[in-house]
């Protein structure tokens, strides 16, 4: 491996090192952990597309995480009061998630935190770098994701 490769690879250990210990990771609203707010942005999401009581499944889905991690983060969420589960009159098998008020309250207050936060990024980068930067990190995580499908 020639020198300019191992500095780039020493970089980029770097970068993640720092992203690793990034403001972004904090829970920045409610004590409420990056995986919790997803759930919540998730399924406000739904509701704001006219789905309004989407299932686990849907949330697996969508969130590209296996449907047990969801049961457990949903059953977090209910005992904070920030969802509910509803049962399907037509079908009582289907149990859909729904945000309480007070879900919706945190799912807000949340957005406005990250958009503020991102806000500033693009502030700081400028559109263009800001952009680049979320094509590059797309393209990184496809490539992570996709080597992982080859193991």
């Amino acid at each position: 491996m020639n020198d300019n490769r191992q500095d780039i690879i020493q970089r980029l250990r770097d970068a993640f090192i720092l992203f690793a210990k990034a403001e972004w990771r904090e829970k920045p609203v409610n004590g409420l952990t990056r995986s919790d707010i997803r759930i919540l942005f998730c399924i406000m999401e739904y509701e704001n597309n006219g789905n309004p009581k989407p299932r686990i499944s849907d949330l697996s889905k969508r969130l590209l995480v296996t449907t047990p991690t969801v049961t457990q983060l949903i059953k977090k969420l209910i005992e904070e009061n920030l969802i509910e589960r509803t049962v399907d009159p037509d079908d009582r098998r289907s149990v859909g998630i729904g945000l309480t008020g007070k879900g919706k309250e945190v799912a807000k207050s949340a957005e406005l935190y990250i958009r503020d936060s991102l806000g500033g990024l693009i502030d700081d980068l400028g559109q263009d770098e800001s952009r680049q930067l979320a094509e590059l990190l797309t393209k990184a995580y496809h490539y992570f994701n996709n080597r992982e499908g080859e193991k």
